[in-house]
């Protein structure tokens, strides 16, 4: 990878509070945010949990979807499950079909590089990733 993921999960995060992007929920997200980060093992899983059912009721906030992302590769890392990787490759092609919302083109390819990955993890080809990407928005309006 071209990129730390860690540190592109903390950008994103960071972006997506400083955006206003979580309203109510914002409190919750970095308490959680703070023990996945600090942790390891139940508790770090939990908070992982806990921010992904976040998400769901926020699928428009494009910040934290890529936090989502960023962290589900790091419980990849952790965990190597194959609902980690199947959760991963959903949250990347949910964002991806939704290129035309105003999405950064830096996150997008490395959004599309962790798709690769949980792809492969999942024992798929890279020729399906290309015509994935070939048929897929590439960022603009």
């Amino acid at each position: 990878m071209q990129f730390d993921p860690a540190i592109a999960a903390q950008l994103s995060f960071k972006r997506a509070q400083a955006l206003g992007e979580l309203g109510r929920d914002l409190a919750q997200a970095r308490e959680a945010e703070e023990i996945f980060s600090a942790s390891a093992g139940s508790e770090a899983k939990a908070a992982y949990f806990i921010l992904q059912e976040i998400g769901t009721r926020w699928p428009e906030a494009i910040s934290f979807q890529e936090f989502l992302i960023y962290i589900t590769w790091q419980q990849v890392t952790e965990e190597t499950i194959p609902a980690h990787f199947h959760r991963g490759a959903e949250l990347c092609d949910r964002y991806l079909n939704g290129l035309k919302h105003g999405h950064d083109e830096m996150q997008a390819e490395q959004i599309r590089e962790l798709r690769r990955s949980f792809r492969a993890g999942l024992g798929h080809s890279e020729d399906d990733d290309e015509e994935y990407d070939k048929d897929t928005l590439k960022g603009g309006d």
